[in-house]
């Protein structure tokens, strides 16, 4: 069951979102510069929509079976690992140059988002 997958795939991208802006809020807070700490808030503000999106993608496919919605759920999930993760490696590590690959998790996730239209629209309209 493919659905149950990428609902529980989205859980765990929410948990840990939840858990990196408690640790952004409490612990980086007084270590980095408001500036890192916006960026740093910005990869968990992604990661927290994008596992909600995978929350949806598990819906849908417990709804419709369309293999777009695998290629989809995979891409939201690269999207969330190279746009936040970048984010979070930057911030962490200092290392600036990292912030040269976030623009490749961007694309992951429209990507993924027009996939997911894609699907809703074919399966209502057959196209």
């Amino acid at each position: 069951m493919i659905w149950t997958f990428w609902t529980g795939l989205g859980a765990v991208f929410a948990a840990t979102g939840v858990l990196l802006g408690a640790f952004g809020a409490h612990a980086l807070k007084v270590r980095v510069a408001p500036e890192d700490l916006a960026i740093f808030e910005t990869g968990v503000r992604y990661q927290m929509y994008h596992a909600l999106a995978l929350l949806g993608v598990g819906f849908v496919a417990s709804k419709v079976d369309a293999n777009l919605l695998k290629i989809c759920g995979w891409l939201f999930t690269v999207g969330i690992l190279i746009f936040s993760g970048s984010l979070y490696a930057l911030v962490l590590s200092g290392v600036r140059v990292l912030g040269a690959i976030t623009p490749i998790g961007g694309v992951c996730l429209i990507v993924a988002w027009t996939l997911l239209a894609i699907v809703a629209f074919r399966s209502q309209y057959g196209v």
